[in-house]
Formats: structure tokens, C-alpha cells, sequence
């Protein structure tokens, strides 16, 4: 039996109790094919130059044992720093939140391309942009990328629809376009005064302009997938009034099941994103205006909710993520 050392790269500056990192560690360290798991904050400022893409940066880690825990002075972080050598580990596992530029991501696959590194960083570079959904049009609303405020207007003649920005996440940034006004989710604005403020981003990056489904009320669910097999799923309703679904936008998660559709939408996609390297992954749907649920939206960077969805499921979905990733390792 092959046995790994792991690094695990995170930000412990910017969890909570709630954070998905410490189940997930404290169930690999009990796994027989693990040898040793040391953790690399972001947060430490020793290790800044590390993550600015720097060469010749040291770094700095502690090794994570079964008392590791989140504490509001980040103490387990902190305690036993000591230098260590990426090339030392043969599983890399990243639970870092954004920003992450696609040039550190360039660079970290190649400092350690003698490692396994969940997920890729060069597939999470092609898949986690929002643009990665023009590759599944069937399984979608309708939708185009804007890179004008002439192709906003356009697609907004024809039905209401939802602007997305291709790099952001937990609906950050979202907003609908109805009747020539912009509907933030608590707010109303002008439309020619925000596509003005954000043309630059337009012509430079693009937004998903996606056509706004009038169920979204009826809850957005999060799918949690490893290896090609659904572990759990989650419905998020949004707050009364709102029609955001994301918990940080003040939704409410609450135990789902897949349907059948759903399962079509998982068999679809996930042997493309696994080609790309990508072992975990979320997916959100929603339901269209007949009542099917369709993909809305695919998370490929650090996914969370692990412990939440074990709770909600009564399924030992962490065990069965843990050894998914030692598989993947061994093939």
C-alpha cells in the first residue's frame, strides 16, 4: 500500500468554525495510506513570497495532528512553524479561496509537477471561469457572453436575464437586468449608469449573460461531486424578498436530493472536467420555467459545505472524498 505525504495550501485568515478544512484533514490523517499532512496558511506572513509566484520563497507550515481545530486567534496555524520543501510531497491539496491569479496557478503546477495536486491548477485556470458554461449548452439557460454594453441591451430585449462576472463567487457581483432596470438583490439602479461603470470589464474580461429563470425562488441546489459519483446535495432557498440562493447572500441550506435530470447533468459534465484534472468539484442548478432542473453554475477552485452536507445526508460522504483522493493518487 502506497503511503503519501500531503501538503495542504489554505488562507486560515479567512475561516470560520464553519470552514470545511478541518473535517476533511482530520478524517485523511486517520487514513491508512496517509504518512504525514502539513498545512501552508496563506495567512502567515512568512509565506507571502511563496504565494506571489517567487522561486526561491521558503516556506513555512505546521504539521496537522487530531487536535488541530479553528480557533479566532488561528493558534493551530501558529504553533510549531517550520520550513518545509514542496518537493518533499506526493499529494497537494489546495482549499484556497479566491483571489488566486491564473499566473500563480501557472506556476505552482510547474514548482511541482512531481506531485498530485487536487485540483489542477491549469484545469481549475479553464474551469472555473463562468465562460466554462458555453461548453454545456444544453444543460444551461440560455446564455451568451457580453463583452459589450450593446450585447447586454441586445440580450436583455428578448426576456430578463441574470449578468454574472466570470471570476467571481458567492454572487458577488450578480445582477438582474428587467424592463431597463439593474436588480442588485437589495437594490434598484439606473442601467445605462451601471453598464457604463462596468464597461471596462466588459471589453476586457466579459460577463455570462444568462436569461433570468422566474423559479429561482424555489431554491438553488448545491451537488457535491468527487470522482464522477455525487456525494450529496443541498437546497439553498433565498431570504424573503431576495432571489439570491447563496448562504452568503443570506439564503438558507436545506437537506435535497438528486433528480433524474440532475444525474444526466453530472454523467455530462464530469468525465470532461475529470479529463482536466478536476477531482472535486460543485455544481449549482436551477429549475426552468417548465419546473426542470438545469446547470447554473460549476465550482472547481475550493469547494466547501463537506461537513454540512455529512450532516444532512447521514452518508460518511468526507470518508468516501478521502478515498476517492488516495485512489486518484495510486492511478
Amino acid at each position: 500500500m502506497m503511503k503519501y505525504n500531503v501538503l495542504v495550501l489554505t488562507d486560515h485568515s479567512r475561516h470560520s468554525d464553519q470552514n470545511s478544512i478541518y473535517a476533511i484533514l482530520d478524517e485523511m490523517v486517520r487514513h491508512p495510506q496517509c504518512k504525514r499532512i502539513d498545512v501552508i496558511s496563506r495567512g502567515i506572513e512568512k509565506n507571502g513570497y511563496f504565494f506571489m509566484g517567487q522561486d526561491d520563497a521558503n516556506l513555512f507550515g505546521t504539521t496537522f495532528g487530531h487536535q488541530f481545530k479553528f480557533t479566532e486567534d488561528s493558534y493551530h496555524f501558529k504553533k510549531d512553524l517550520h520550513k518545509v520543501h514542496i518537493k518533499d510531497y506526493d499529494i497537494i491539496l489546495m482549499r484556497l479561496p479566491r483571489p488566486v491569479a491564473d499566473s500563480w496557478l501557472e506556476w505552482l503546477m510547474k514548482t511541482a509537477k512531481h506531485a498530485v495536486i487536487i485540483n489542477n491548477p491549469l484545469g481549475i485556470i479553464k474551469t472555473s471561469s463562468k465562460k466554462y458554461l458555453l461548453n454545456f449548452p444544453e444543460q444551461c439557460p440560455d446564455m451568451k457572453l457580453c463583452n459589450s454594453i450593446s450585447d447586454v441591451l441586445e440580450m436583455a430585449k428578448n426576456y430578463p436575464i441574470v449578468l454574472k462576472p466570470l471570476r467571481e463567487y458567492g454572487g458577488k457581483g450578480i445582477v438582474r437586468i428587467e424592463g431597463g432596470k439593474v436588480d442588485t438583490g437589495n437594490k434598484s439602479l439606473d442601467i445605462n449608469s451601471y453598464l457604463t461603470s462596468i464597461e471596462n470589464d466588459l471589453i476586457n474580461d466579459g460577463y455570462l449573460g444568462m436569461k433570468f429563470l422566474k423559479n429561482v425562488r424555489n431554491g438553488d441546489k448545491r451537488i457535491l461531486v468527487v470522482g464522477g459519483e455525487i456525494m450529496a446535495c443541498s437546497l439553498r432557498i433565498p431570504a424573503h424578498g431576495s432571489w439570491l440562493c447563496n448562504v452568503s447572500q443570506g439564503g438558507q441550506s436545506v437537506k435535497s436530493d438528486v433528480t433524474p435530470e440532475e444525474v444526466d447533468i453530472i454523467n455530462a459534465i464530469a468525465p470532461k472536467l475529470l479529463a482536466e484534472g478536476i477531482l472535486i468539484f460543485g455544481v449549482d442548478t436551477l429549475e426552468d420555467d417548465n419546473g426542470k432542473r438545469i446547470l447554473s453554475e460549476v465550482n472547481t477552485l475550493s469547494i466547501g459545505g463537506f461537513p454540512q452536507a455529512q450532516k444532512q445526508s447521514g452518508k460518511p460522504i468526507i470518508k468516501m472524498t478521502i478515498d476517492k483522493i488516495f485512489e486518484y493518487a495510486d492511478r
